[in-house]
C-alpha cells in the first residue's frame, strides 16, 4: 500500500501546493435486540480511501474504492482544488513523522474478530433479557452491540506515512418502562479502543437501567425554578464537550467573526479554579488517537486556564490562518469525509471540593444526573438530564425527573462556585455537519452552579 500511495503523491506534488492519501480497510459487526426480538445482525467489510489537495488555498477531494483509481482520483481532485483556490496556500507547519501503531490484544484482552457471532449475539441476548425479567412495568428494550476494525494508511506531500490500527466496541443498554400514559427510560453503556472484554460482565449496568426506568415511573416531574444545581460528572462533562467545546472548535470561529471577538484570547469566563481542556492523548480513553487525519500528533490543549481563555481547537488550516499553534485536532468520521476541526477527549479538571462539601449548605437545591439530550445555539443551552435528586437541607433526597437546564454558556461558567476532587470519564459519539458519530471523550468531576434556570412544573 505504501507504494500505491507514493505514487499518488509524486503525482500530486507536480500539480498542488499541499496533497495527502488517506486508505482504509475495515470490518465491523452490529447486533441490535428491540424487545423480545432481534432488530438487527449485520457484519460488514469495507475499503476505500480519499485523496485531499490545496491548490491556492482551494482544496480538492475525490474519494475512491480500489486503490487502482488512485490516480485518477489525484486528477479529480487537482481539477476540483484549481476551480475554487484564489488565494494563497497556508497550513500550520509541522514536523513530517513516519509511524505504525498495532492494536494491542495482549491478554486479558480479547480480540473482538476472533469470537463468534454466536458468542457476540448470546452476550447481548443475555443483558436483554435481565432488562425484560426485571419489572412487570418494563415495556420494552434497545440493547446494541457494535464493533469496528478500521486499519488507515495516510501520507502527504511534506513525508508523513502513517500507519494505523484502530478498534472500537461499544454496548448500549436502554430500559423503557409504561405505567398508563407515563413512559420513562433508563440507560448505561460502555465503550472502548480495546477488545471483547470490555462487554463482559456488564450485568449490573443492564439492571441498573431497568431500576432507574422503574423508579421514575413513581418519582415526581421537578418543580420549575432557579436553584443552585450539582451536576454529577457524566452530565458536567458533557456541558463542557457540547455548551464549551464546540464554541472552540476554530473553523466554527473562523467563520463567525462575532463570536471570535466574543471568544478572544485573554478573556475571564470562569473562577479562578475553572480549567476546561481537551486532549487526545490520554491512553485508553474513547476519543484519543496517537495522531489526527492530518497526520499531526494530538497534544493537550487548555481552553480554559484558570477561569481564562487560553486557547482552542484547530486544524492545520485554521491554526495558520488564526496565527497560532496547531493541535491535532482534525478528525474525519471515515474515508467518504473530510478532516474538520473536532474534539477528542474534552473535560474539566479536578480542584479540591467533595461531594458532601458541595451539598452540605444548600437549603433547597438539585442534583442532577447523566444526561439523555440536549441541544446548543451559540452561547445559549438546553440539557435534559436523564433524572435528578432534590437536596434538601444539606441532603440528597426525593428522586426527580423531566429535569431541563437552560441558560447562558458564559453565564453559567461565571456561576460555577464548586469544582469537586473525583474526575470520572465518559464516551460518547458525536455529530457535527455530516460527521455523525465520531467517538469522543468527557470528563469532570462533580461541579456546583449556581442561579440555574431549571423546567419543569410550577
Amino acid at each position: 500500500m505504501r507504494d500505491r500511495l507514493e505514487e499518488a503523491i509524486k503525482l500530486a506534488k507536480g500539480k498542488a501546493d499541499y496533497a495527502e492519501v488517506r486508505f482504509e480497510e475495515a470490518e465491523s459487526t452490529d447486533i441490535s435486540f428491540r424487545g423480545k426480538e432481534i432488530d438487527r445482525i449485520s457484519r460488514s467489510k469495507s475499503r476505500g480511501g480519499i485523496v485531499r489537495v490545496m491548490i491556492r488555498g482551494g482544496w480538492g477531494m475525490a474519494v475512491f474504492n480500489d486503490p487502482d483509481e488512485l490516480k485518477e482520483a489525484v486528477e479529480r481532485a487537482c481539477e476540483n482544488a484549481a476551480l475554487v483556490g484564489k488565494e494563497r496556500s497556508v497550513l500550520a507547519e509541522v514536523e513530517p513523522v513516519e509511524d505504525v501503531i498495532v492494536a494491542d490484544f495482549s491478554p486479558p484482552k480479547i480480540d473482538f474478530r476472533s469470537v463468534e457471532l454466536a458468542e457476540k449475539v448470546k452476550l447481548v441476548s443475555e443483558y436483554n433479557e435481565i432488562i425484560l425479567r426485571y419489572h412487570g412495568k418494563i415495556e420494552t428494550t434497545s440493547v446494541s452491540y457494535g464493533d469496528r476494525f478500521r486499519k488507515v494508511w495516510f501520507m502527504n506531500s511534506e513525508g508523513t506515512y502513517i500507519e494505523d490500527e484502530r478498534p472500537t466496541i461499544f454496548l448500549y443498554m436502554t430500559a423503557i418502562a409504561r405505567d398508563g400514559d407515563n413512559v420513562q427510560r433508563g440507560f448505561e453503556s460502555v465503550a472502548s479502543h480495546e477488545g471483547f472484554e470490555t462487554v463482559q460482565n456488564q450485568e449490573a449496568k443492564a439492571e441498573k437501567a431497568a431500576r432507574i426506568a422503574v423508579q421514575l415511573l413513581s418519582a415526581p416531574p421537578v418543580r420549575g425554578g432557579i436553584y443552585t444545581v450539582v451536576l454529577n460528572p457524566k452530565l458536567a462533562g458533557v456541558f463542557a464537550h457540547e455548551a464549551f467545546g464546540h464554541l472552540s472548535e476554530a473553523d466554527f470561529l473562523y467563520e463567525n467573526p462575532r463570536l471570535r471577538e466574543t471568544f478572544s484570547i485573554g478573556k475571564r469566563f470562569g473562577v479562578e479554579e475553572l480549567s476546561i481542556a481537551d486532549d487526545g492523548s490520554i491512553p485508553g480513553l474513547y476519543g484519543s488517537c496517537k495522531y489526527d487525519d492530518e497526520g499531526v500528533k494530538t497534544r493537550k490543549t487548555y481552553l480554559i486556564k484558570e477561569g481564562v481563555l487560553v486557547g482552542r481547537l484547530h486544524s492545520r488550516e485554521t491554526a495558520a490562518k488564526m496565527g497560532e499553534e496547531v493541535t491535532g485536532n482534525a478528525r474525519a468520521l471515515g474515508y467518504t469525509h473530510e478532516p474538520i476541526v473536532r474534539m477528542t477527549n474534552t473535560y474539566i479538571e479536578p480542584r479540591n471540593a467533595s461531594f458532601e462539601d458541595m451539598i452540605a449548605d444548600i437549603k433547597l437545591g438539585l442534583y442532577a444526573v447523566d444526561m439523555i439530550g440536549g441541544q446548543t445555539m451559540t452561547e445559549m443551552f438546553t440539557f435534559s438530564a436523564a433524572y435528578g435528586y432534590m437536596i434538601r437541607d444539606g441532603k440528597v433526597a426525593e428522586m426527580v425527573r423531566d429535569v431541563v437546564l437552560t441558560g447562558n454558556v458564559f453565564e453559567t461558567l461565571k456561576n460555577i462556585d464548586m469544582i469537586g476532587n473525583d474526575l470520572e470519564w465518559s464516551h460518547g459519539h458525536c455529530g457535527k455537519g455530516a460527521q455523525q458519530g465520531l467517538p469522543t471523550g468527557t470528563g469532570s468531576p462533580h461541579i456546583r452552579i449556581r442561579n440555574v434556570v431549571v423546567g419543569g412544573r410550577r
